[in-house]
């Protein structure tokens, strides 16, 4: 089989990290596309691709465009190399609204395309355990889930899109929606969301911290917390999952054979990643699974429209910090 050509939109810190992901699960890449004056040049001689900053030349050469851009130009930009024919990966979120990303979701679907979305916390050891524990039924049907995400605020220059709401999300759709998703996973669509949030109560707050309440639609809770006000490199994650015949935790803190393991960031990262202990990168188990899918050996792991109900609960969720009252979410056809 000719092996797929892989080409990177965007070179900063996601794209490396993306780029490093592909080598390792046996497909590097080909491309690099970036911005004049932009860091595509260190990446693309690091992996050996080519580097370009013409779209049309970049789509040319491709068959794969994995988009680890800023979120507010996702869905222009996942159009432009569906339009193309080009197989799209998203970096999640898979884009800025909902509006947006139901526009994408559905433009694929009319063209065949496929769209894969990089949630990679569906292939953390630790949540990809849990999840088969509840689906063989070994605690029951769920009831109640709390899930954590705690770190430091990224250290980013004060005029980068990063720290722009309007243009990231702020912390709910950047941090929170990691547990916004998995919640959906577990525990099935979500049909309320009421938060609050450290910004929504001091808008002049140089960090963000939030927490939401999450009702699902087969009756299960879901409590959530996301933090941006946490010391420099901490990363503290926190799961737990109560059913009607057990329980599920894993903690970040206590539990050594599922710890983070932070890799101390370079004077260029402005994000401690955080990894597991085990043998294989969660970010290489998720390429070497979109590889799968591509090649028609695996059905996503991520549907895209899983991916757009992560983002309408987010999206849910930012309008309950704005407005102090719960949002309803109606159920899509065919959901249980």
């Amino acid at each position: 089989m000719t092996p797929l050509r892989i080409g990177i939109v965007g070179s900063g810190f996601m794209g490396g990290v993306h780029a490093e992901a592909w080598r390792a699960a046996g497909s590097p890449v080909t491309s690099v596309l970036t911005r004049p004056g932009g860091s595509g040049a260190e990446l693309a001689s690091r992996h050996g691709a080519r580097l370009t900053e013409d779209w049309d030349a970049f789509l040319d050469g491709v068959d794969v465009v994995d988009l680890c851009t800023p979120t507010h130009v996702h869905a222009e930009q996942a159009l432009r190399a569906a339009r193309a024919g080009r197989a799209v990966v998203v970096e999640k979120p898979l884009a800025r609204t909902a509006a947006q990303a139901q526009d994408l979701v559905e433009t694929c679907e009319a063209l065949g395309v496929p769209l894969l979305v990089g949630h990679v916390l569906r292939f953390f050891p630790e949540y990809a355990r849990a999840k088969e524990v509840v689906d063989r039924g070994d605690i029951g049907t769920p009831a109640v889930l709390r899930l954590s995400r705690n770190r430091s605020l990224p250290a980013k220059d004060g005029d980068s899109w990063f720290l722009d709401d309007a243009k990231s999300g702020g912390l709910v759709l950047d941090l929170m929606i990691h547990d916004l998703d998995y919640a959906q996973w577990v525990a099935g669509p979500v049909t309320s969301v009421y938060a609050r949030s450290i910004r929504g109560s001091r808008p002049d707050a140089d960090v963000d911290h939030a927490v939401a309440l999450l009702r699902h639609a087969d009756g299960a809770i879901t409590h959530l917390e996301a933090s941006w006000a946490h010391p420099p490199a901490v990363f503290r994650t926190y799961l737990e999952i109560a059913g009607t015949a057990g329980l599920l935790q894993s903690d970040s803190d206590r539990t050594a054979a599922v710890r983070p393991a932070l890799r101390d960031p370079s004077p260029d990262d402005a994000v401690p990643l955080p990894g597991s202990p085990m043998s294989r990168s969660p970010f290489e188990a998720q390429m070497r699974h979109l590889l799968d899918v591509l090649a028609g050996d695996a059905e996503p792991v991520v549907t895209p429209r899983e991916a757009l109900a992560a983002v309408r609960a987010a999206e849910a969720a930012v309008e309950s910090i704005r407005t102090g009252r719960p949002v309803l979410l109606p159920l899509e056809e065919g959901a249980r």
